[in-house]
């Protein structure tokens, strides 16, 4: 009796997706220092060279350079503010606008049929960069996942950055 069906606990409905090549972002602590946030020096430049989409009063959407799927985007605030809680009601307001249109564009764009919304609050949490506020929206598609990226360290993007970059600034501002 050694094996791991042997092992006390309450069997559940959860599939578990180990992945530890994700653990370099929790050991590593890859946060930038504040003068190299690349939140904060995107929108310093053009919005092809900051990968942005769209720019508000208090917040901006870009595309993730490192993105989940083909549409990824972030919508950030332009204050270097760590937490959600430290908002202003504008930025609040302005983040949820912004996710919502977001998610409007990516169905017109890419016929997304879902998304994941949310926030990582703190390297604790998983947060990439947690100095800056940003919230992911990362389209979705029935069977859109598979073991690629597991099993061989890739993962796949059907499109390049900038044109899906492109597209979705002219759908955004086509409105």
């Amino acid at each position: 009796m050694t094996g791991p069906e042997f092992l006390p606990g309450v069997p559940d409905n959860y599939q578990r997706l180990w992945t530890p090549h994700r653990l370099v972002y929790i050991q590593n602590g890859q946060q930038p220092k504040k003068d190299e946030c690349p939140f904060c020096l995107a929108p310093q430049g053009s919005d092809e060279d900051g990968l942005i989409v769209f720019r508000g009063d208090t917040c901006f959407v870009l595309m993730n350079l490192f993105p989940y799927n083909s549409g990824h985007m972030l919508v950030c605030t332009y204050r270097h503010v760590a937490s959600y809680e430290d908002t202003t009601l504008e930025e609040a307001a302005e983040m949820a606008a912004l996710s919502k249109r977001g998610m409007q564009v990516l169905r017109k764009v890419s016929r997304a049929q879902g998304f994941n919304l949310g926030m990582n609050q703190g390297e604790l949490a998983g947060a990439g960069i947690a100095e800056h506020l940003h919230q992911h929206i990362v389209p979705r598609w029935s069977n859109d996942s598979n073991f690629f990226p597991i099993i061989a360290q890739t993962k796949a993007i059907p499109r390049l950055l900038g044109e899906v970059r492109a597209e979705i600034q002219k759908a955004w501002l086509d409105n």
